[in-house]
């Protein structure tokens, strides 16, 4: 069976997707399978000329806005690298990004697309502030969903949180699979190791809704209580100048260590105490698996797909979003107790060992994959 995973960037870039499809590929090295990888490299841009169509509804209703207009050139674009760069026939397409698979569909009508959507952009494009609730740009990329459940085989996602999420813009939510992304346990090695002061940690992409600001003033309110840390926040994004400047402003820029983006940050995790992300919006939360596979202790917010990962005092600890204080107080209990520090890692990794391994996601897809053999 020839098999094309279409993605959006290329498998390098951080995200949920980057930290499965490229290690799919090794799975499936057998005679009965093939895949390849496909992206849109950074360096074409406003390439595409085509006239764009949608099925299900019309977008020029929305071409007032420059958001809009730069997500119709991409889909350009990605139409143009496609048609370039593809000339071998396929017998299933996945697609992850909503403009791979419209693209992949209109070059590729005959072949059965399968499409999962990793996350919500509108979401967190309103809440790192670069539209508006309501605004054009949301009731384009809301009628996207509806698109791509009229051209998709097979519509999956995440979580369940995310499922019921997309279940006002699809005609049948029903029908909305769900397949977590899956982690190779080989790249992940914990350490046995005895840190005389707490070392939390985050990993992330450095943008208002990662919520770091509630971050950094819950680690004031700790250091204001008399404890001893590191914050060590590995990632980067338009947000760090204003991040350090209130690192400042706070009192902790000594305690906190900006590392900018790293391409393989589960090489250091396991040195790690506490993995803690205050998110005000998640899909999934790749990185809370992948924490939980270094054996850290989570902290997380209670949003989206992070409960589904979380049990709240069994494997890590769940604080509601917007509250200082609340994550204040969990971080401490996890930073003074060692041993139940260690319990909440140890039921962690087990937990991510069982559910979010590749084998299982990639058994999963291979079921699915193999009700379009003809």
């Amino acid at each position: 069976m020839k098999l094309l995973q279409a993605l959006f960037f290329p498998p390098e870039q951080p995200g949920g997707v980057s930290s499965m499809i490229p290690y799919m590929q090794e799975r499936f090295a057998s005679p009965r399978w093939e895949m390849d990888l496909f992206s849109l490299p950074k360096r074409i841009r406003n390439k595409g000329r085509e006239e764009v169509q949608f099925d299900t509804f019309d977008w020029t209703v929305y071409q007032d806005s420059p958001v809009v207009q730069k997500y119709i050139q991409t889909y350009r674009d990605y139409l143009w690298w496609t048609k370039l760069r593809i000339q071998k026939p396929y017998d299933l397409i996945h697609a992850h990004h909503p403009i791979a698979g419209l693209a992949m569909k209109s070059v590729f009508p005959e072949v059965p697309l399968i499409q999962t959507i990793h996350s919500s952009y509108e979401r967190e494009l309103i809440l790192n502030g670069r539209i508006e609730p309501d605004g054009l740009e949301h009731q384009f990329l809301q009628a996207i969903y509806g698109e791509l459940e009229y051209r998709a085989e097979r519509l999956l996602t995440v979580s369940d949180s995310f499922r019921r999420y997309l279940s006002p813009y699809v005609k049948n939510p029903d029908r909305i699979g769900i397949i977590p992304n899956g982690f190779d346990e080989k790249r992940f090695k914990p350490i046995p190791h005895d840190n005389a002061v707490p070392q939390l940690v985050t990993v992330c992409r450095l943008v208002p809704a990662k919520g770091l600001d509630i971050l950094f003033k819950a680690c004031a309110e700790l250091k204001d209580r008399g404890h001893d840390y590191v914050l060590h926040i590995i990632g980067d994004g338009p947000i760090r100048p204003d991040l350090e400047e209130l690192a400042q402003r706070l009192g902790i820029y000594n305690e906190t260590i900006f590392y900018g983006y790293t391409l393989h940050p589960e090489e250091f995790m396991p040195f790690f105490d506490v993995f803690v992300l205050p998110s005000r919006a998640e899909a999934f939360g790749s990185v809370f698996a992948e924490a939980a596979l270094s054996c850290l202790a989570l902290v997380g917010t209670d949003v989206g797909g992070i409960p589904e990962q979380i049990e709240d005092g069994v494997n890590g600890l769940l604080v509601p979003p917007e509250d200082p204080s609340a994550l204040a107080d969990a971080l401490e209990k996890v930073m003074l107790d060692p041993a139940y520090r260690y319990e909440l890692a140890r039921s962690a990794c087990e937990k991510a060992k069982t559910f979010y391994s590749l084998g299982r996601s990639v058994n999963d897809l291979k079921k699915m994959y193999l009700q379009f053999q003809t």
